[in-house]
């Protein structure tokens, strides 16, 4: 692989003081990914162009090239922890605006593996604020950099250089009158793909001469619909701040509800292949109806809706493979979505994306070696490893999964087994509880799962006692 010279431009210094050219980064995609990567090499290279196909909105409102920020979004601890290294203070400025802190799994109505949860103290705790709030506040911190500049209502349409280096990217106006639409080059030492799942750079790298990645997919043709709701009564009176229903291989409808800022609560439905949901009023009550339990329905009921109801069916696991040896070039790294998409229902892209760009910052910062376009990417790689096994794994278990790396092995035999009983026995014993939450946050291996005193509780322990209702009120508060 041509990228492992010492001088590879994903090595960059402080400012031009030291004689040298300035260095000069573009990030092509301005959503949380490429913003926060963007805030990072800010501090290594003299500017660092965030170049944006729409325009960003004033305030926290929806931008027309997200069409997520219409749906429930949360910050697992690990992203909380990640954005708070790289933007201090953020988290108490997110609580300050309004996002919800929910309480794992003590406030949420949670039904998974064919079992309710008890609910116990919480464990971990999630941020649930819209996506345009998360995204406004994180863009507002790292566009006020001094090295930060943006293009925005501008698209890219390839990469400058050839199979050995990347030297910047071919430009054009979006939305521009025909005579203003000509192609232009932008020089950079460092360009970073941040453009989602579905980038281009594959075809941008083959236009080179270089090797596009190879692509990992796994689906299962889930696809959900989120509307907003206002409580009509004080949401203060609830007894719980969410409803987690989880499909499973024999239960394919899910739902979630969860508080966001204002007010305002979020209700995903969703449905495997063959029991997608429907998007009109009715549809989307009945379907509710046909949840594990009426919880979610019955609420649905006395809530008064606030917004249009939104569909979504991009949720096929997707992971490009530029960590694997292959012709291509320096100057080059993708990142978040470009580099490994998930299945959203699990909840983990805001999270990766700030974990991505701690790993970013640690290998750029990395004294012990070189930090050359094949280590970043390799970086960025492990960053996302964990949420693809888990967002993998569970849905390759799913009827009707699709995809290249779907091929069971006999020695994932006794794994799934095993985690099929932390599953079960999470929902009750709180040892395996509390390190079963660990690991969905991202805040400890998958291996801990294997602790001694876990693996005796998954082993030995006795499978709790399934409840035949969900729990209304948390067990602290009903003692």
């Amino acid at each position: 692989m041509a990228n492992t010279q010492a001088q590879d431009p994903a090595r960059t210094d402080d400012g031009p003081r030291s004689g040298r050219p300035p260095r000069h980064v573009a990030v092509i995609g301005g959503s949380l990914a490429g913003l926060l990567a963007a805030h990072v090499l800010g501090s290594h290279a003299d500017t660092v162009t965030v170049i944006e196909r729409d325009r960003y909105p004033e305030g926290p409102d929806h931008r027309a090239g997200l069409p997520q920020d219409r749906h429930t979004h949360v910050m697992l601890e690990s992203g909380q922890r990640a954005l708070e290294a790289l933007l201090p203070g953020i988290g108490a400025e997110m609580l300050a605006h309004g996002s919800p802190r929910v309480g794992m799994p003590s406030d949420i109505v949670q039904w998974q593996a064919g079992r309710w949860f008890r609910r116990t103290e919480a464990t971990a705790h999630i941020l649930t604020a819209s996506r345009p709030l998360t995204d406004h506040l994180v863009r507002r911190r790292v566009l006020a950099g001094p090295r930060i500049e943006t293009l925005q209502g501008t698209e890219v349409t390839g990469l400058l250089g050839d199979a050995t280096r990347v030297r910047g990217v071919r430009l054009r106006e979006r939305g521009a009158a025909a005579s203003r639409r000509e192609e232009r080059v932008l020089e950079a030492d460092l360009v970073l793909d941040a453009t989602g799942r579905s980038s281009r750079a594959g075809a941008w790298l083959t236009a080179i001469g270089a090797e596009p990645p190879r692509e990992e997919s796994l689906e299962t043709g889930l696809a959900y619909a989120t509307r907003f709701y206002r409580t009509r009564d004080d949401a203060g009176d609830a007894p719980f701040q969410g409803v987690y229903i989880v499909p499973n291989p024999t239960q394919p409808r899910g739902g979630i509800m969860l508080p966001m800022e204002g007010g305002r609560w979020s209700v995903i439905l969703s449905g495997l292949r063959g029991s997608e949901p429907p998007t009109d009023e009715a549809g989307f009550m009945d379907f509710a109806t046909g949840l594990p339990h009426p919880v979610l329905h019955d609420w649905l009921r006395k809530a008064e809706p606030v917004s249009a109801i939104h569909g979504f069916r991009k949720t096929g696991n997707l992971r490009r493979r530029y960590d694997l040896p292959g012709r291509r070039p320096a100057g080059f790294l993708a990142t978040g979505e470009a580099l490994c998409a998930f299945n959203p229902v699990y909840g983990q892209g805001m999270s990766v994306a700030a974990l991505s760009a701690v790993a970013l910052r640690d290998a750029l910062e990395d004294t012990r070696r070189t930090p050359t376009t094949r280590r970043v990417q390799h970086a960025l790689f492990a960053a996302a490893r964990q949420a693809w096994d888990i967002s993998a794994g569970a849905d390759k278990n799913m009827p009707g999964a699709m995809g290249n790396v779907l091929r069971p092995r006999a020695v994932d035999r006794p794994a799934d087994w095993y985690l099929q009983r932390v599953q079960e026995r999470a929902s009750g014993d709180p040892v395996v509880g509390r390190a079963f939450r660990a690991v969905l946050n991202l805040t400890a291996p998958a291996v801990s799962l294997f602790e001694p005193s876990v693996a005796r509780a998954v082993l030995f322990g006795p499978a709790p006692q399934g409840l035949t209702e969900p729990p209304m009120e948390p067990e602290a508060a009903a003692l």
